[in-house]
């Protein structure tokens, strides 16, 4: 079953949806960047609510179905947004949270605000602190744009302290996050239960999951191992 929501925020209204899980109904996927929605998610999303994982997930303002301008939001007002959807709609916690490219590091974000012991990042963007406020435009592209700009990122501070479980997936091919950087992501997490970096053989950043649908065995163990990390190894 899927649940249709909408979230008021700031003026606007947040569309999202609820695969309701028969197991467990705690985790939060947050989408990216460029022209994401929650729509582009929808293979690990079902097969997830297959293993029983329910998912809340949500188009940001600037995106799919919420729309909107994306100069009226930034990457801070996106985890706000996150947060407003997660008390709205009562997605217990400790929270899980699946988090693609720019919503990486919403989710990394948001374990300062929420109880998380589960995230899995997917080729996870990053940013330096000074982009963080910044409304999307010109301006937010000038900061993020510069040499390593992601280098001084507080997201490994951040992850320092997280104590749960931590999957990175990166892609081989990706022209958009360097490698480097889910590397580092993964050597932050001193403190979590568990953390793992998995590299997808041939995968883009915007080609992960169904370039792993058309090879079903090589999809079912990447599915695997996000519940695995979200369920604690239980099955």
């Amino acid at each position: 079953m899927i649940v249709d929501f909408d979230v008021a925020y700031e003026g606007h209204v947040l569309k999202g949806d609820q695969f309701v899980g028969a197991d467990s109904n705690r985790l939060m996927y947050l989408h990216g960047a460029g022209t994401g929605s929650r729509h582009g998610h929808h293979l690990l999303r079902a097969a997830l609510q297959q293993r029983g994982i329910g998912s809340t997930s949500f188009d940001c303002i600037g995106h799919g179905d919420t729309g909107g301008a994306l100069a009226q939001s930034s990457v801070a007002s996106r985890t706000r947004q996150a947060q407003a959807v997660a008390e709205a709609r009562g997605v217990p916690q400790p929270l899980a949270i699946v988090g693609a490219s720019m919503g990486a590091y919403n989710a990394v974000r948001m374990t300062q605000s929420h109880r998380v012991d589960a995230l899995v990042l997917i080729v996870p963007g990053v940013y330096t602190p000074s982009a963080y406020e910044v409304p999307f435009g010109p301006e937010f592209s000038a900061v993020i744009r510069r040499e390593r700009s992601w280098s001084d990122s507080d997201a490994w501070d951040i992850l320092s302290r997280f104590e749960g479980r931590l999957l990175v997936i990166a892609a081989e091919h990706d022209a958009t996050i360097p490698l480097e950087i889910p590397q580092r992501l993964v050597a932050a997490a001193t403190r979590a239960q568990s953390s793992r970096l998995h590299v997808v053989q041939g995968a883009e950043h915007n080609r992960l999951w169904s370039l792993l649908a058309e090879h079903p065995p090589s999809f079912e163990a990447g599915v695997d191992m996000v519940a695995d990390t979200v369920n604690g190894g239980r099955q």
